[in-house]
């Protein structure tokens, strides 16, 4: 992760929650998130469930919220509405790593003795990505009553935008990958390694328990899909190669714990 990125985060965040909660009297919370990643990229089978759960990784994280139900300036809840009482907005620093990526399923099954199948077992890949946004949680059940009970539950689902720097590898066992003996034909001018960045869109469904009045674990499942086909480095022809059509996607299992800095 970008130490000039970490940086800027925090400065964004707790100077504009400063200003918000100087202006409107609003609370903060605090937190970290951890957990594995399971990534859908041009590496392997599409739609192969062992692909997916074998291309996996991790993925940390920093949050932030803006409690809007509790006023941090005078110790005491914000006067009722229906926004302030099921709804949170989250701001996010976070970095994902995949392991070694490879090519699973049938194309590259035992059976498979061609030259091809050969390059696509032999091919390997890794990335990395660290993203910078926020989402806006939606709690069903009141945020007042959960607040206030300990060993209650909070589900929630959220939406939101994150802005992604992204860093991916790729090389073979067999060589030195983009001439014809080590690399099939729909790869060989379809990477580039170059990273970049790109924007990606985030939905999650989790649940927050009550540890103490002051603290709460977090599990959360996210949906991370990418504006971009080059996250992995890899991007065959669309066209000649409709399977690999989708851009990058990873699935995210995170658990956190959250304390209410107010």
């Amino acid at each position: 992760m970008s130490f000039r990125v970490f940086v800027a985060f925090l400065s964004l965040t707790f100077f504009t929650s400063n200003l918000i909660q100087a202006q409107f009297g609003f609370s903060h919370e605090i937190g970290v998130i951890a957990g594995p990643t399971f990534f859908q990229t041009d590496y392997g089978q599409a739609g192969d469930f062992g692909n997916f759960i074998k291309n996996n990784g991790f993925g940390i994280g920093i949050v932030h919220y803006l409690n809007f139900s509790y006023r941090s300036d005078c110790n005491c809840y914000a006067p009722y509405t229906y926004f302030n009482d099921h709804f949170k907005l989250r701001s996010e620093i976070s970095y994902y790593r995949s392991g070694e990526l490879r090519h699973y399923g049938k194309w590259v099954d035992p059976d498979r003795t061609s030259i091809t199948a050969d390059q696509l077992r032999a091919m390997r890949g890794r990335t990395s990505v660290t993203s910078l946004g926020m989402q806006l949680e939606y709690f069903p059940w009141s945020i007042r009553d959960f607040s206030a009970t300990v060993g209650s539950f909070a589900p929630f689902v959220s939406l939101g935008a994150h802005y992604d720097s992204y860093k991916p590898e790729a090389w073979s066992t067999m060589g030195v990958l983009g001439i014809p003996e080590t690399t099939p034909v729909k790869y060989r001018d379809a990477f580039d390694l170059e990273g970049g960045s790109t924007w990606s869109v985030v939905g999650s469904i989790g649940t927050r328990y009550k540890l103490t009045v002051l603290s709460d674990l977090m599990l959360d499942f996210r949906w991370k899909y990418f504006n971009s086909n080059w996250v992995d480095g890899l991007n065959p022809d669309p066209v000649r190669y409709p399977e690999n059509k989708a851009n990058e996607w990873l699935f995210f299992v995170n658990f956190g714990y959250i304390y209410y800095l107010d």
